[in-house]
């Protein structure tokens, strides 16, 4: 089943991703094992994948794969992003139904707003919407349109190729947007400085 893109980091044997895009639990009575498909060029392969580490509030897991090391993204500062800067961000968008073809899009960051947004009244609010106005923080609202399959991927300078934040569709929108009837093609990524202290839990040089 695919679930979502990621990208290699550091020694190149190791990914980052959201968390979300991982199962809740593994089968491996049924020989059911984390994965991370790869490709260059015209050649495909798998690597197995272990998970690392988890940062659930922001939505991140880092995972380390076998196999000899991928190129890897360098990743930039989150802090000197700005609204009306042009990003890029590369993923499997709809998952495998377009094939094993990365898809890049393009956008500016239309506003940098906090996670969570106060509801009206306390009728619209629910467990999600409380627990995270209480952990607020700051993400990336983007004018280009992610899908599903681009959860955990990379958002980057279009001129030096440094990570700035990852795409998250679901985590994020399903908060912010909760109050919409009809959810706008907006699409939102959380900033790459989150990634980084879990990276310095994990030991990981990045």
């Amino acid at each position: 089943m695919f679930r979502g893109t990621g990208f290699a980091i550091a020694d190149g044997l190791h990914v980052l991703t959201n968390a979300h895009v991982l199962p809740e639990a593994v089968d491996k009575i049924k020989f059911e094992t984390l994965a991370v498909f790869t490709r260059d060029g015209e050649k495909q392969s798998v690597r197995q994948a272990v998970e690392i580490a988890t940062d659930e509030s922001h939505d991140i897991a880092l995972l380390r794969i076998g196999g000899s090391p991928l190129p890897s993204m360098r990743l930039g500062s989150s802090g000197k992003v700005r609204e009306g800067e042009q990003y890029a961000f590369t993923g499997f968008p709809i998952g495998m139904v377009l094939g094993l073809n990365p898809v890049t899009h393009r956008g500016i960051v239309s506003a940098i707003s906090p996670i969570a947004i106060p509801a009206h009244t306390s009728q619209r609010l629910n467990s999600k919407i409380i627990r995270r106005l209480a952990e607020a923080y700051d993400v990336f609202q983007l004018d280009a349109t992610a899908y599903p399959g681009n959860s955990g991927s990379p958002l980057y300078d279009v001129k030096s190729g440094d990570v700035v934040g990852i795409i998250n569709k679901v985590f994020v929108q399903e908060t912010k947007e909760n109050l919409l009837e009809r959810p706008s093609g907006i699409s939102y990524a959380i900033p790459i400085r989150h990634a980084v202290n879990l990276l310095k839990e994990s030991g990981i040089n990045r």
